[in-house]
Formats: C-alpha cells, sequence, structure tokens
C-alpha cells in the first residue's frame, strides 16, 4: 500500500470533572467523551523524503508546531522506519474549540501511517504514543463512547447509551477560541470547580444507560465552565437560549469555546438552526449532528 485516506473525527465531553492537581503539574479528571461524527480528511502517502504536511487551513502550521507532524515524527521513530511520508490533512473542524480536532488528527495519523506501513506497532505501543503527544489523543484510537481518567489518557471504551439513542448534537463555535492554558491556570479562581468530588462521570454513565435522558441531564458538567462562562458570557446566554428552545441539556464540551446541545431528535435540532443565528448573528460556526 502506498496511499491511505482517513476521516479524523472529533468529540464532546458529556462531564469534565477536575479533580485537583497533580504532582506533575497535571489536573486529574474524570470525564466522558462521545465522538461526534463531524471529520477532518487525512491523505497519506508513502514514499517523500521526511515529512512533508500541508494543510488545507494556512493559519496551522505544517512544521513540528502541527501535531500530526509530532504524530508522525514519532511513529516513524519507533517504527525504525526511514522511508517518508507525505500527509494532507483537510479542517472542517473548528480549532481552539474544545472538540479534540488536532488530537484527534493526531490519533488518525497513528493509525493511518500503522496500516499503510503495514501495522508493524502493536496498539499497546500505539498507546503509549499517543498518551506522550497528548491527554485526548487516545481516546481517538478507538470509536466508542469512553470514560477517561488520569490526566485523560486512561481510556476506558464504552457501549453507546441508550439515552441518545435517537438524538442529536447542536454544535456552536462563536467565532473565538479558549486557550487551554488559560482555561486551566484561571481555574484556581474557582476552588470549587478545581477540586471536584470524584464519581461524577460514573453517575452520569449510569444514567446515560437508562433509556430516559431527562434523569441524565442534570448530571451533565463542565469544571472549566467556571472561568469560560465568567470571561464570555455569551456562552451562558447560547445556552439559556437552548435551554428555552427545547435541549434536553447543553454544555461547554472540553476547554471550549464550543458549546453543545442535546435535542431527542434530529427535527428539533434543525429547527433551532434558524432562530439562533437569527438572534446571535450568522458569524457563529453551526452543526447539526446526529448521535
Amino acid at each position: 500500500m502506498t496511499a491511505l485516506e482517513k476521516k479524523s473525527p472529533c468529540k464532546v465531553n458529556l462531564l469534565l470533572n477536575i479533580l485537583g492537581r497533580r504532582p506533575d503539574g497535571f489536573h486529574a479528571l474524570e470525564t466522558v467523551f462521545h465522538p461526534v461524527n463531524l471529520c477532518d480528511q487525512l491523505a497519506f502517502t508513502r514514499g517523500s523524503v521526511g515529512i512533508q504536511l500541508t494543510c488545507s487551513d494556512p493559519s496551522l502550521p505544517t512544521d513540528t508546531g502541527n501535531l500530526v507532524h509530532r504524530a508522525a515524527t514519532s511513529f516513524l521513530r519507533a517504527g525504525n522506519i526511514r522511508e517518508g511520508v507525505r500527509i494532507r490533512l483537510e479542517k472542517k473542524i473548528p480549532l481552539a474549540a474544545g472538540l479534540g480536532g488536532g488530537s484527534g488528527n493526531a490519533a488518525t495519523t497513528l493509525l493511518g501511517l500503522n496500516e499503510l506501513f503495514g501495522q508493524p506497532l502493536p496498539a499497546a505501543k500505539l498507546a503509549e504514543l499517543a498518551a506522550a503527544l497528548g491527554s485526548d489523543v487516545n481516546f481517538f484510537l478507538q470509536d466508542q463512547p469512553a470514560l477517561a481518567t488520569g490526566r485523560g489518557e486512561l481510556i476506558a471504551a464504552l457501549a453507546p447509551f441508550p439515552a441518545l439513542r435517537g438524538a442529536s448534537f447542536f454544535l456552536i463555535h462563536p467565532g473565538f477560541g479558549i486557550s487551554t492554558p488559560w482555561a486551566y491556570q484561571n481555574l484556581a479562581r474557582f476552588p470549587a470547580a478545581q477540586n471536584g468530588t470524584p464519581g461524577r462521570a460514573r453517575k452520569l454513565i449510569q444514567q446515560l444507560q437508562a433509556a430516559d435522558l431527562a434523569p441524565a441531564s442534570q448530571e451533565f458538567y463542565n469544571s472549566l465552565e467556571a472561568p469560560a462562562l465568567d470571561k464570555y458570557p455569551i456562552l451562558k446566554m447560547y445556552q439559556a437560549f437552548l435551554r428555552a428552545h427545547g435541549a434536553a441539556a447543553t454544555l461547554m464540551s472540553g476547554s471550549g469555546s464550543t458549546t453543545f446541545a442535546l435535542f431527542q431528535q434530529p427535527s428539533l435540532a434543525e429547527a433551532v438552526v434558524e432562530p439562533f443565528k437569527a438572534k446571535f448573528g450568522e458569524n457563529c460556526w453551526t452543526a447539526v449532528v446526529p448521535v
């Protein structure tokens, strides 16, 4: 095989509960990831010299500042592969959005290159490389909802949630990003959010494993909303609007700035698009994606 194309999906956090700072400087957390079928596209071709990365978004670096480039470097080194590779990244997922687009690109690069070069690395080695690239990357090595612990790299895959069967995500990116380091640094101003009570993730998972979304909707939570909504009250206004228009749950994903709502039927999610844009303007990026 000399060429390969792969889709690179994103995610939302149905819950992100931060449990305090660890001795290594990272934050301990428990989070419930859910894959979202909104995808970037990656194309891999063998046979160049080194790593040649191109990207449809000119604002993204194509050197070691890009997670795709770093993932390719770590893969080729770990596999002791001297042959080069050309990679083309087509971006559709917003940047600095809390959707894990970059992390997904990194994981898809590891999986894609492993396939392209005939599976030289076992799954455990790919997981090790992913964890070194970033806390969210391991989640994207698989395609199920998952409970993540540690700093986010310890992944326990979960069966699809019955409570979300037939539901749709309504995603909003407001046109500005929120830096993950900023969000964590400013979390210190909100001690209750920085030192959450363990067990919230298991409680949400238990609720989502039932058939009714309504009881689970009270358990959606994100510690990083404390600093983010304080600085960007427009996100709080989005959430109030979405709840008033029938959202079963609404939350900021990850460190933001993307806010999402869950609607129990696709038609309800589609129906809110025009009223939302009429109120908040056309500059927001929105997407309706079936669960």
